[in-house]
C-alpha cells in the first residue's frame, strides 16, 4: 500500500462494464486463485523475515530475487510480487496468479512507475490495468477465486506515514507535533473523502466482476473476496520503545507519537477498512477481514523484539517466528541502505505474508469459498507458516 514518493493522479481511462450472459465455456484446466490490488496483497517486504539493525543477512529469507516474476526479474518495475505472496496457497492441483502491484490505486497511474489499477486500462506498449489482466487471464485459465486488497492508496496512506514520522523526529516529546490533526492528513478521513473512497472501491468491485463476465463467466463459476488491512503497528500502550528520545524510530523504525499512534488504530485504519466492507457489502461480495490479523506480532509491539533483542540469531533459528515481528520497518529516504527498499516500509514481511497464505487457503476451503476474520491462533509453524485459524 505503501510508496517511497508521492503517487501521481489518478488517470482518466474510463473503466469498461460489459454485462450480460456468458460468451464463452470458461477454460478447462487447474483451478487458478487469483490476487489483485496493492502492496499489501501483492507481496511487498516478503524479503524479510522479522527485523534487525544489524547485518540483514539475519533476516534475508528470499534474497535479491524476492520480487521477481519472471525468470530475469519484475514484469513490471517496483510491483513487487514477491515469492510468498498469499496466493501461494500449495494446495495440490490448483495454480496461483498474482497481478497485484505495490502502489496500486483504485485507478491506473501512469505518470512515474506505471501502477495498473483495478480498471481496463490498455496502451499501444501492451501495459494493462489489472481488471484487464484479469480478464485476459481469464480465457485461457480456469478462475475460481479472485482475492481484491484495495483502497488505502487512494486514502494517500503512504504520505500519511511520511508525515506522521517526520513530525515525530523533528518535534521534541516536551512539545510533539502531531499527525492526525495536520489538514495534509485529516482531510483524507472527512465524510466526502471517505464517501468518494467508498465508491471509487465499489467501482473496483464492479470492474473485477466485469472483467470475469467479458471472458465468459457466469457469476456461479467463480467468487471474489475482498480483503481489508491489518493494523501495522499498536496503540499507545503496547509500543515496546519510549515516545521520549528518537529510539522509537532510530532502534525501532516507527516513529509514532503515542497519540498518533492511537488515532491510526482507532480512526485511519478504521475508516479505511470500514470503507472497504461498505463497498464489498454493497456488491454482494464476501470480506476477509484482516485488521486485527498481526495483533501481538506487530512493529515495535511488547510482545515481539528486532532478531538481537530476543537473542534470535538468524529468521531461521527455532522460535524466531514467534519472538519477532512480522512487520518491516518504517524506513526513510535520508537513512534507508541497500539492500533495503524504503517502499517495504511498515508491510506483512515474510512471516506476515506466510500467515496471509494460511488465511487464503482457508479462504478457498478446498472450493467452498467464504470469508472470516483471520487471526493469529497458535505458536510455531505448521508447514512452514505461522498457525492461523479463520472464523
Amino acid at each position: 500500500m505503501f510508496l517511497a514518493a508521492s503517487i501521481a493522479a489518478l488517470s482518466t481511462v474510463p473503466a469498461v462494464a460489459v454485462a450480460g450472459p456468458a460468451s464463452a465455456a470458461v477454460p478447462a484446466g487447474n483451478p487458478t486463485v487469483v490476487i489483485l490490488g496493492d502492496s499489501y496483497i501483492s507481496g511487498e517486504a516478503g524479503r524479510w523475515a522479522g527485523n534487525t539493525n544489524s547485518d540483514s543477512s539475519r533476516t534475508d529469507a528470499l534474497g535479491s530475487s524476492a520480487y521477481w516474476d519472471t525468470p530475469t526479474g519484475e514484469a513490471i518495475a517496483n510491483c513487487h510480487r514477491s515469492k510468498v505472496a498469499e496466493v501461494f496457497i500449495t494446495v495440490p492441483g490448483v495454480d496461483a496468479v498474482n497481478l497485484a502491484c505495490s502502489g496500486a490505486k483504485t485507478g491506473t497511474t501512469t505518470s512515474g512507475d506505471f501502477k495498473p489499477g483495478i480498471d481496463f486500462y490498455s496502451d499501444t506498449s501492451g501495459r494493462k490495468g489489472q481488471a484487464r489482466a484479469l480478464q485476459d487471464l481469464a480465457a485461457t485459465k480456469n478462475v475460481k477465486l479472485v482475492v481484491l486488497s484495495i483502497g488505502g492508496n487512494d486514502f494517500n496512506f503512504a504520505s500519511i506515514v511520511q508525515t506522521c514520522v517526520t513530525n515525530f523526529l523533528l518535534s521534541p516529546s516536551w512539545w510533539p507535533d502531531y499527525c492526525y490533526d495536520d489538514s495534509s492528513v485529516s482531510s483524507n478521513f472527512t465524510t466526502t473523502a471517505v464517501s468518494n473512497n467508498t465508491t471509487k472501491i465499489r467501482t473496483a468491485i464492479q470492474n473485477v466482476k466485469a472483467a470475469m463476465a467479458n471472458s465468459g463467466y457466469a457469476a456461479s463459476d467463480w467468487k471474489l473476496v475482498v480483503q481489508t488491512y491489518p493494523s501495522p503497528i499498536p496503540k499507545a500502550s503496547g509500543f515496546r520503545y519510549s515516545q521520549s528520545g528518537y529510539t522509537r524510530q532510530n532502534t525501532g523504525g516507527c516513529g509514532f507519537w503515542n497519540r498518533d499512534a492511537d488515532w491510526a488504530n482507532d480512526t485511519a485504519i478504521v475508516k479505511i477498512n470500514g470503507a472497504v466492507r461498505s463497498a464489498a457489502t454493497a456488491e454482494g461480495v464476501p470480506v476477509l477481514e484482516l485488521q486485527s490479523a498481526f495483533n501481538g506480532r506487530r512493529l515495535c509491539e511488547n510482545t515481539v523484539g528486532l532478531l538481537e533483542e530476543k537473542s534470535v540469531a538468524t529468521w531461521q533459528s527455532t522460535g524466531a517466528v514467534d519472538k519477532t515481528e512480522w512487520i518491516a520497518q518504517i524506513r526513510t529516504v535520508s537513512t534507508v541502505f541497500g539492500p533495503y527498499q524504503v517502499q517495504e516500509s511498515i508491510h506483512p514481511n515474510y512471516w506476515g505474508q506466510q500467515a496471509l497464505q494460511s488465511c487464503v487457503r482457508q479462504v478457498w476451503d478446498n472450493g467452498t469459498v467464504r470469508g472470516g476474520t483471520c487471526r493469529i491462533s497458535g505458536t510455531g509453524l505448521v508447514n512452514g507458516e505461522p498457525v492461523m485459524t479463520l472464523s
